[in-house]
């Protein structure tokens, strides 16, 4: 059986593979899913959560982002000394599930131009640069999140340690399908630190056809944005349940 730490890198990988596949195929030139909008964005990144919740959630109970192992940490249901762990599994799995994207459309890299919309393949972008209100898009997203799986995983101070069952799969997704559609139209919802920073750190590094910057201004949004939403949804949960 795999090791947790191995669930995580992989679990994650799916995610963003999934994930970062769906933006691919809406916003690159010449998909066959070209301009198909957020909503098959939302319902593609959902998809993506079920897949990846679903295959780790026995081995390793399916984090898979950094805020939800912060949020469980907090709460007393994971434990510290893993916490770092996981999170640089999941980093690296999201490093490595974006590339996979890119090598897989390689050829419509080639063909888009605009460096945006190859950079939002890769990472996240707000659609109005207001840096506290894209903190606070950011904050309460990843609070919806973190705190439905909290109550979903079971979490609750003094409780065994929590993790996600393989049924629990479909209503995380369906918590991200509707943060997505919900609050997803002001920053994309990163929702979790390692789905930005990955991507951003492999957009910096790979080859991409036509790429431009990579908006490092912007980058700590994503991640700081789901860590104090994850910190808020724990503390809720042990003070209010």
């Amino acid at each position: 059986m795999m090791s947790p730490l191995i669930a995580e890198f992989l679990g994650t990988t799916i995610l963003i593979l999934l994930g970062n596949g769906v933006v691919a195929n809406v916003l690159l030139n010449k998909t066959k899913g070209n301009d198909s909008g957020l909503i098959v964005i939302a319902f593609g990144w959902a998809i993506a959560v079920f897949v990846g919740v679903f295959i780790t959630a026995s081995i390793s109970g399916a984090h898979l982002n950094p805020a939800v192992t912060l949020g469980l940490a907090i709460t007393g249901d994971f434990a510290w000394s893993q916490v770092g762990a996981y999170m640089i599994a999941q980093l690296f799995g999201a490093m490595l599930g974006t590339t996979l994207v890119w090598l897989m459309y390689r050829p419509h890299y080639e063909n888009t131009n605009d460096p945006n919309l190859i950079k939002d393949t890769f990472c996240n972008a707000p659609a109005i640069d207001n840096k506290f209100s894209n903190l606070l898009s950011e904050v309460l997203g990843t609070f919806v999140l973190v705190y439905g799986v909290l109550h979903i995983a079971g979490a609750a101070v003094g409780d065994t340690p929590a993790s996600l069952g393989a049924l629990d799969a479909l209503p995380v997704a369906l918590i991200v399908l509707g943060v997505g559609l919900s609050l997803g139209g002001t920053t994309g919802y990163a929702i979790n630190p390692a789905r930005d920073l990955g991507p951003r750190i492999a957009h910096a590094i790979l080859p991409i056809s036509n790429k431009g910057g990579n908006d490092w201004p912007y980058s700590w949004v994503p991640v700081l944005g789901p860590f104090l939403g994850a910190t808020l949804a724990a503390l809720v949960m042990n003070f209010i349940g």
